[in-house]
């Protein structure tokens, strides 16, 4: 059985394999974060970069936060450039699924000798 979107995210996991190719680990995250939008684009992507979202208690405002990619208005990129991911980080990508009302996210971490992939599916947002 093929995963939902699997095609989107191949194609987006192909370009972030390009970027950790061509820089390679060391860079912080913005580096990787504004590489990664280049090659997107080049591509023929439609991405939001730094995606304000807001985040709502009761239907009433409490709080924004900035999306580091959103991709196709599907998934959700979440960057790292740290040694390891840890719980925390699959965690936050989960919060922004909820909070955009999407279902998949990536986690790359560029910070790896080999660029570090992980979805991230939230099924309760799921129709």
């Amino acid at each position: 059985m093929a995963l939902e979107h699997e095609s989107l995210t191949g194609n987006i996991i192909a370009a972030a394999i390009e970027v950790h190719r061509r820089l390679g680990p060391g860079f912080v995250e913005a580096v990787y974060e504004n590489a990664f939008v280049l090659e997107l684009k080049k591509r023929g992507f439609n991405i939001e970069q730094q995606k304000e979202i807001q985040i709502n208690y009761d239907g009433i405002k409490i709080g924004q936060h900035r999306l580091d990619l959103l991709v196709e208005d599907i998934i959700v990129v979440e960057l790292k450039a740290v040694r390891s991911l840890e719980d925390i980080h699959y965690a936050i990508v989960k919060s922004y699924l909820r909070a955009t009302g999407k279902e998949h996210g990536l986690l790359l971490n560029f910070s790896k000798p080999t660029l570090e992939v992980k979805r991230v599916i939230n099924p309760i947002n799921k129709k």
